[in-house]
């Protein structure tokens, strides 16, 4: 019965961990957790959630388990997998010790776009961006470049260096070396329009939603948190990009 109680919390903060860090709302985490305790005959589970760690128990059980969450990314196909196995939980397709192991294979195989791909969403959307916010037909190609490996080297910085924030400040740094290049070169006519279309594949719009949704629902810890670390990300667009203008302002006509 014990090895059952544990299971279970250790099932529900893997979830969880999962949803987290994955940037599922703080809500949802606690919702998807209680529930798969409850379809296990654990009505009455406790569930905290914050953005940097999730706390679980059972009124049965005498002891409550905490399980850190590490590195927040956006991927949304991950929290749809969790979903999906908590939905097949309650509806009894699968018992305690499968949906544990699918949990983990989640965890580890989840497979997300190539990055082939990502690069080139990345691309047309700071292109079109650019046109949206004003821009002229003429920078298309250059903000389509410029953007494109922007969000490359941002994934190659964070493969390489484990330090937070510093792919967002030297990618949106470069963003702006290229975009400074083809304005001189007569390439392109704007620096200002390339710049904004080209950094808004940076720009942490799921990690704002997600820390007003956390505040509006009462969870003011995580949201604070999450709103914080947006914060930090889009400062570090604008100390890059403003290195730039410091750097090189001499050459700007």
């Amino acid at each position: 019965m014990e090895k059952t109680k544990d299971l279970l919390i250790d099932t529900c903060l893997l979830a969880g961990k999962i949803m987290m860090e994955s940037g599922s709302e703080v809500y949802r985490v606690e919702d998807t957790m209680n529930r798969i305790a409850e379809n296990a005959n654990e009505p009455n589970s406790k569930s905290y959630v914050t953005a940097t760690g999730i706390f679980m128990g059972l009124k049965s059980s005498r002891y409550t388990q905490i399980e850190n969450v590490g590195e927040r990314n956006i991927n949304l196909e991950k929290v749809e997998a969790v979903n999906q196995l908590s939905r097949k939980f309650a509806e009894k397709s699968v018992d305690l010790p499968k949906l544990y192991q699918q949990l983990k294979i989640i965890d580890k195989e989840t497979p997300e776009f190539p990055l082939i791909l990502q690069v080139l969403s990345a691309a047309f959307l700071s292109a079109f961006l650019m046109i949206l916010f004003g821009g002229h037909w003429i920078n298309f190609i250059p903000t389509l470049f410029i953007g494109g490996f922007g969000f490359f080297i941002k994934h190659e910085v964070k493969q390489h260096f484990d330090l937070r924030f510093f792919d967002i400040f030297i990618s949106s740094f470069l963003i702006g070396i290229l975009a400074l290049l083809f304005t001189r070169t007569g390439l392109a006519l704007s620096f200002d329009y390339m710049c904004i279309g080209a950094v808004m594949p940076l720009v942490p719009g799921v990690a704002i939603t997600a820390s007003l949704r956390d505040i509006l629902a009462g969870h003011l810890v995580s949201g604070l948190v999450r709103g914080t670390e947006a914060i930090i990300v889009a400062a570090s667009i604008a100390i890059g990009i403003a290195c730039v203008l410091s750097i090189f302002g001499g050459l700007f006509p």
